[in-house]
């Protein structure tokens, strides 16, 4: 798949999770926004998965490690065929399959029930230590905050992780620099992350998480890494695509009302009109 059809179909991924969140009334658009690119590559080029077959055996693992940023997970598994795309308007809605975080036991796709910040990577581990035992060959992928690796079990996961080579995980962060309370900077500096997970014996590679051939080229170079775990760096724009939502900490877990929707949706709009064009 060419970049052109990845950018429609992130944009698209971009109006589910603002359509969600709208018809919720609660959500968390910000970080799901940041994430809508890295959703898409993974669902629609880089993942082994096949929506007609959600549980086949030999299918590559997505744990959403920051669980909030559901209504980015549930759009990209709309999009992708999963369930239907309609029924994003039903998300945190009583009765509704797609609850407000992830949960494996009702929503197909969903490989891991997540929410709790930091617990997800470690479940990653697990699933990635599991493949080596029995021998598969599945890959695990992670999706991380920045914020959330404030969190020690990160470190933890991290730390059994290079132990066991598991060069077949990949933890993505999503680093939009911004958590509920503020630049993450400001309130407990992660920063800097790479070196971090260097020093925890990862692969770290850095990139442009809103860039589809730095994406394309950080997965291929994860896939060629042998023998240790990899880390993925994804600089990003929290609110990314919607103009009055973008770097504001304040959209980290706010849902438009009807006004900021329809303008939000007209950005949208207006983007995939420009992608049309191309």
């Amino acid at each position: 798949m060419d970049n052109l059809e990845l950018q429609k179909i992130a944009n698209e991924v971009r109006k589910g999770i603002v359509t969600a969140v709208y018809h919720a009334k609660s959500g968390h658009p910000g970080g799901s926004l940041s994430a809508a690119d890295i959703y898409t590559y993974l669902y629609f080029e880089e993942m082994n998965i096949d929506p007609e077959d959600p549980k086949k055996a030999d299918r590559d693992r997505l744990v959403v490690s920051k669980g909030h940023t559901s209504p980015g997970y549930y759009s990209a598994l709309a999009n992708r065929g999963f369930f239907p795309v309609e029924d994003l308007k039903t998300f945190r809605h009583v009765g509704s399959y797609l609850q407000g975080h992830p949960d494996m036991k009702h929503i197909p796709g969903v490989d891991m029930s997540s929410g709790s910040l930091g617990q997800g990577i470690s479940a990653a581990v697990g699933m990635a230590v599991s493949a080596k035992l029995s021998g598969d060959d599945y890959r695990v992928y992670t999706l991380v905050g920045d914020g959330e690796i404030q969190e020690g079990q990160v470190w933890e996961a991290a730390m059994l992780a290079a132990h066991r080579k598991l060069d077949n995980l990949v933890v993505i962060v999503d680093n939009n620099n911004l958590q509920i309370d503020g630049p993450i900077d400001e309130v407990n500096s992660p920063y800097p992350i790479d070196k971090k997970f260097e020093a925890f014996n990862f692969h770290v590679i850095n990139v442009d998480g809103h860039d589809f051939d730095s994406l394309r080229a950080a997965f291929k170079e994860a896939r060629e890494t042998k023998g240790v775990p990899t880390a993925i760096i994804a600089k990003t724009v929290k609110g990314k695509g919607v103009s009055f939502m973008e770097n504001q900490a304040s959209w980290h877990g706010t849902a438009p009302n009807e006004e900021q929707y329809k303008v939000a949706m007209e950005d949208l709009e207006k983007a995939g009109e420009a992608l049309c064009q191309k």
